[in-house]
């Protein structure tokens, strides 16, 4: 979960009092968050350069505070502190507004058609006579790059700009264009560069070289423009020096573009309700207006409340405690949750931009509980589950094969498509074997057919394990299943092998009629139905003639055999073994 550092007097401050460390965990705790280290800035250099040094008295404490991933408003001091006073009750919910702006008079953002093919989606918002002090400046900075790391996804989803409103003149437009015809001084250079030049610039630079691929290929890039040409940003890569923002920016001009506009208005909402508090009116933002080349137009921030009916038998029971309308709605309030008793009896509640983690009646349940309190929740034990019938069979087995000797292995689920087929000396019709799509290294190329591979490379990496080696696995495979939705289907199979001076062929053999008798399968001649029998095979990874399938009630469930010298040649396995896979579900 992301970690958001605050300093702790400026926390405090912001909170209206002081606590001790250990009441200060208290209340993260009961607020559903967590203290995580308690360092200094200088600590943190300190440790970042491998030094020793004694700590200063006048170092300022900082709190690295751990939140949950999807609550976006608490990646900075100022949403956090916000929302821990509403949950002491010492502050009401806060109420944002758009700015009473004519559609006249309103700024405009243009989008031109040619955006569509690499970022298509532009949302803005302008926030009015905000004063920054040099902790709420540098909170707002931080803020943009944690939102940058977590839902913008490194900036392919969402990039952000702000901007000094009064150094700009609207309306403005969202273009893209050639890189060698935008030309522009980046923020923090003196030089006008073109745009690929750019590109070639900040390949040497350690934080912004890892955003170039996004639009490096492309034809064109996206650009913003006010008025008067002056370049605004080159998303996602870097803003323009002409508009940067300092401490004495008085109206922040805030552009967020994108390819996914949903996540740009959570960034846009995020930001804008966390800083609004700044504002020479408190909680008001000033909309912008964004038209498209096509006559269509959206007015952002959208700050718009919705409405959601929750259950309130849903959060008593799932939760497991006895409460009263009231008390729901007074506990979601503490949790900036407005919400009141419906009609019917059951919860309203009124999802502010802030929240955009509320998507089902199990997030509001969610919070009743956090404000509720865990350890307040009355133990009770769980009613009498039944296992499903493969996990108990599936223990059963393990604990008879264990109590024969036998030690379990567990063994990775993806591997490559040379362990899986070639090396095995199997041919793959390409009928089987669910392939990985752009897999990272050829270890992960596909999932895995068999366990064979799994327990072979097993042995081969233990070959100098004194002997003999028993060793077993029950696990998944994959299998392309055109009947599934999902193109493919699990199946747990059960696989043993034994490795020695000798093969061990009649131990193995024994093992598949110890497995075969646990579950009541009675040895029966060939085509009889009614139980088990083994017949000739003839399986490419198994020794001609020291090999036989399992049959079970007329239907093929398994292998075993000796496996052929080429075979653990190719796993570097000096040792015979013996080896058997089987398919468990068969044997429900």
């Amino acid at each position: 979960m992301p970690t958001v550092s605050v300093g702790r007097d400026r926390l405090y401050a912001a909170l209206g009092r002081t606590y001790t460390q250990e009441e200060f965990e208290e209340v993260c705790f009961c607020f559903g968050i967590e203290l995580d280290d308690v360092t200094t800035e200088k600590a943190i250099i300190r440790k970042e350069k491998h030094l020793d040094a004694e700590v200063e008295e006048d170092e300022e404490v900082i709190y690295k505070i751990e939140v949950p991933a999807n609550r976006y408003d608490l990646l900075c001091l100022e949403g956090l502190a916000q929302a821990l006073r509403v949950f002491s009750r010492e502050e009401e919910i806060p109420t944002y507004k758009l700015a009473n702006v004519s559609k006249e008079s309103m700024i405009k953002m243009h989008v031109k058609p040619e955006t569509s093919s690499i970022r298509p989606h532009v949302v803005c918002a302008v926030l009015r006579g905000v004063t920054f002090t040099e902790g709420s400046y540098n909170s707002f900075i931080d803020l943009q790059d944690k939102l940058h790391q977590n839902i913008c996804r490194r900036r392919t989803l969402v990039a952000i700009g702000t901007h000094d409103l009064d150094t700009l003149q609207a309306p403005f437009t969202y273009e893209a264009l050639p890189p060698s015809s935008i030309n522009f001084v980046p923020l923090k250079q003196v030089k006008n560069f073109r745009a690929d030049e750019l590109i070639e610039f900040y390949r040497s630079d350690l934080k912004l070289k890892k955003f170039l691929h996004i639009i490096e290929n492309s034809p064109v890039f996206p650009v913003l423009y006010d008025h008067n040409r002056i370049v605004l940003s080159l998303p996602p890569i870097i803003n323009g020096a002409h508009s940067a923002i300092n401490l004495k920016t008085k109206n922040v001009f805030i552009e967020c573009t994108a390819t996914d506009l949903t996540k740009a208005k959570i960034v846009l909402n995020t930001i804008v309700t966390a800083f609004s508090a700044y504002c020479e009116r408190k909680f008001e933002i000033e909309p912008v207006e964004v038209i498209y080349s096509d006559g269509k137009s959206c007015v952002y921030p959208d700050l718009s409340i919705y409405n959601m009916d929750v259950s309130l038998s849903y959060v008593n029971g799932t939760i497991g405690v006895s409460l009263e309308a009231e008390e729901v709605t007074d506990l979601l309030n503490r949790m900036q949750l407005r919400a009141e008793q419906s009609i019917s009896g059951d919860i309203t509640v009124f999802v502010p931009p802030t929240r955009s983690d509320i998507l089902h009646p199990c997030d509001v349940m969610e919070d009743v509980a956090i404000a509720y309190g865990y350890n307040n929740i009355p133990k009770r034990s769980p009613a009498s589950l039944k296992p499903l019938a493969l996990n108990e069979l599936t223990d059963h087995i393990k604990l008879e094969i264990a109590m024969t000797g036998f030690t379990e292995v567990l063994t990775f689920i993806l591997g490559s498509w040379r362990e899986n087929f070639a090396m095995l000396n199997r041919k793959d019709d390409k009928s089987k074997a669910v392939v990985v799509g752009n897999p990272r290294s050829s270890d992960f190329e596909l999932v895995r057919t068999s366990l064979m591979p799994g327990v072979l490379k097993t042995v081969g990496h233990n070959k100098d394990h004194p002997k003999p080696i028993k060793i077993f696995e029950v696990g998944d495979i994959a299998l392309l299943d055109e009947r599934k939705d999902v193109g493919a289907r699990n199946q747990r199979q059960l696989a043993a092998l034994f490795c020695g001076a000798s093969s061990g062929f009649e131990l193995i053999h024994g093992l598949v009629d110890r497995v075969m008798e646990a579950i009541g399968a009675a040895f029966v001649p060939i085509g009889d139905h009614t139980g088990y029998f083994i017949q000739p095979s003839d399986e490419p990874e198994f020794l001609p003639g020291r090999q036989a399938s399992i049959i079970y009630k007329g239907k093929h469930i398994g292998t075993f055999g000796i496996v052929h010298p080429e075979v653990l040649n190719n796993f570097d396995i000096p040792d015979p073994c013996s080896f058997v896979e089987l398919d468990v579900e068969s044997l429900l």
